[in-house]
């Protein structure tokens, strides 16, 4: 048998059809990557999902709502306090009024503020200004405590879908008595899923909410600045 074996001749092109053959084969043997939809699994996150996606929705209109409200608010005419000073030292008093009240900032309804009590103690001046300021302050912040809120819970519900998904995965073990991996994929999934969006959400919500607080920091230092400007304007000798 042996003798008969090798008195077989091999060609060349056997040999290649039956590597190209052989590649082939592995080939399409390989595991092809399947890609989840997005859309199907977040359904597999289960209904937790829904108060968490009604946290972001709220934190993202907070965010923008808060966002260009600042904005606005942080517009100061750097030449603004140049005329009050000049319509000041000439006793022109309605024209710094009038101007106070045609300039949409928190920095000019400071300032109608103190004109409005010009020839009273500077001290008394000083304390209707900062009461105004503190008015301006709790407009910016309005709402910044909801998006805080939302910052705390949001990582809260998505422990709280770990845990659905924990009891999920032990209801599914004791229901068919199986350890495979289809019996606990659905609890694995909610597990997973909830946590990931309560975490996300819980981030954007953080970083929106400090991005907030900095902006407000540059307009309460603006504001500060020209409420120190005005009450020295009022302690200079009139030219």
């Amino acid at each position: 048998m042996t003798g008969i074996l090798l008195q077989v001749p091999i060609g060349a092109g056997n040999v290649a059809d039956s590597i190209a053959h052989a590649a082939s084969a592995l080939a399409n043997a390989a595991p092809v990557e399947q890609s989840v939809p997005l859309w199907e699994l977040v359904q597999k996150g289960g209904p937790i999902l829904y108060p968490i996606a009604f946290l972001s929705l709220a934190a993202i209109y907070i965010f923008f709502e808060r966002f260009f409200t600042i904005q606005r608010f942080s517009k100061i005419d750097f030449n603004f306090m140049n005329q009050i000073r000049d319509f000041v030292h000439h006793g022109n008093i309605d024209a710094a009024r009038s101007l106070c009240r045609n300039t949409n900032s928190p920095v000019a309804r400071m300032i109608e503020k103190g004109v409005m009590r010009l020839g009273k103690p500077v001290r008394e001046i000083e304390s209707a200004i900062e009461n105004v300021g503190k008015l301006e302050l709790y407009k910016m912040e309005k709402n910044l405590g909801l998006l805080g809120t939302i910052a705390g819970i949001a990582p809260m519900f998505g422990f709280l879908g770990t845990i659905f998904g924990v009891i999920k995965i032990f209801y599914q073990i004791a229901q068919q008595n199986s350890l495979e991996i289809n019996t606990i994929s659905g609890g694995l999934y909610v597990k997973m899923v909830s946590s990931a969006a309560g975490l996300s959400v819980g981030i954007m919500a953080y970083v929106g909410y400090h991005y907030l607080i900095l902006m407000i920091d540059r307009v309460v230092n603006k504001m500060e600045i020209n409420a120190v400007e005005f009450i020295d304007l009022l302690e200079e000798p009139v030219k």
